[in-house]
């Protein structure tokens, strides 16, 4: 390979180690990877943990796999992983964001690093120990447990999403809140209180939801129940019971948005599956994973890695207009 990229075996060593950086240039870099690609070079692991003393694998601990965010955080995570030769190993903690058993009996033997995404940074006591560099993702940045922390600006997300809804004229919010006791939805909660806060007349019910288009269609259905005029807007914590939501509107026999608005968050496939497809908030889950990514290389090669904020965006469909002038009235 070295004769094929035209450098010495040193410099083929440092490249594929990862270590080049201020001893290689980026051209030299370069060729050496194009080489590699080209002779179908795949680095013996086995034996570069026995010479180095570190596997190179990265554990991302996710609370399910039945989440789209989640599986788009592995692939952008997985990406920059493939691009440093540092493998990675997807773990769904079988008890959602509760404590997160090891899955290998001694992750610190078997790991370099952990990722978590979604996660309070106690819940991974046992898979990490004392010794394994920690990145959250998607968690509270205050915490000081991760050597590292990746989020999108959520507050921000929701704001804009509030905003957007006053200035429509929506007065009366009903939130579906998901039903998880996580820092992502406590600021969603927080941001919608702050946001409708500097508003004069404005009101909000809040119904808790388990996540899923089952919970949401369920705590929908209690906000419209309520006595009184009924919510104008159903602003929910994801796009997953928003679909559930706009499901209870219908039962109601009542059309979104022209008698109820309903929107989502995190902008999912299903987002434009439904009809109408659903204004909401659009996070970077491939950006996060792959932040999340460079954030542990880093440490590992005893770099620096802080605090990385990404933006988010506001995206508005056809499940918002303007609140109907004669309100229908709860049943």
């Amino acid at each position: 390979m070295a004769r094929a990229a035209g450098v010495s075996q040193a410099t083929v060593s440092l490249v594929l180690g990862d270590k080049w950086r201020g001893r290689v240039s980026p051209r030299t870099a370069d060729a050496v990877r194009e080489a590699a690609r080209e002779l179908g070079y795949r680095p013996n692991l086995a034996a570069r943990t026995l010479r180095l003393g570190h596997t190179r694998t990265a554990l991302l601990v996710v609370p399910a796999l039945s989440s789209e965010f989640f599986a788009r955080v592995y692939a952008g995570a997985a990406e920059v992983a493939a691009a440093h030769g540092v493998g990675v190993v997807l773990y769904p903690s079988p008890d959602g964001i509760g404590q997160a058993r090891d899955p290998f009996g001694s992750a610190q033997a078997a790991l370099d690093g952990v990722i978590a995404s979604s996660m309070a940074a106690d819940a991974l006591t046992a898979l990490r120990g004392d010794g394994l560099p920690l990145v959250m993702l998607d968690s509270d940045p205050e915490r000081t447990e991760g050597a590292a922390t990746v989020n999108v600006n959520i507050a921000e997300g929701m704001r804009r999403l509030t905003g957007h809804l006053l200035a429509l004229g929506h007065r009366r919010f009903a939130h579906v809140a998901a039903a998880v006791d996580s820092w992502t939805f406590q600021v969603r909660a927080a941001a919608i209180a702050a946001a409708l806060s500097g508003t004069a007349g404005t009101s909000v019910q809040t119904e808790s939801a388990a996540l899923s288009v089952a919970g949401g269609l369920r705590a929908a259905e209690r906000a419209l129940a309520r006595p009184g005029p009924l919510p104008t807007v159903l602003i929910c914590d994801d796009d997953v019971l928003a679909a559930g939501a706009c499901k209870a509107v219908r039962r109601w026999g009542l059309r979104v948005p022209q008698d109820v608005s309903v929107t989502g968050f995190d902008d999912l496939s299903l987002a434009t599956a439904v009809e109408p497809e659903l204004t909401t908030v659009r996070l970077p889950a491939e950006d996060v994973g792959a932040a999340g990514m460079r954030a542990l290389i880093a440490i590992l090669d005893g770099d620096a890695a802080d605090v990385t904020t990404l933006p988010v965006e506001l995206v508005t469909r056809a499940s918002t207009a303007p609140p109907p002038t004669d309100p229908p009235q709860a049943i």
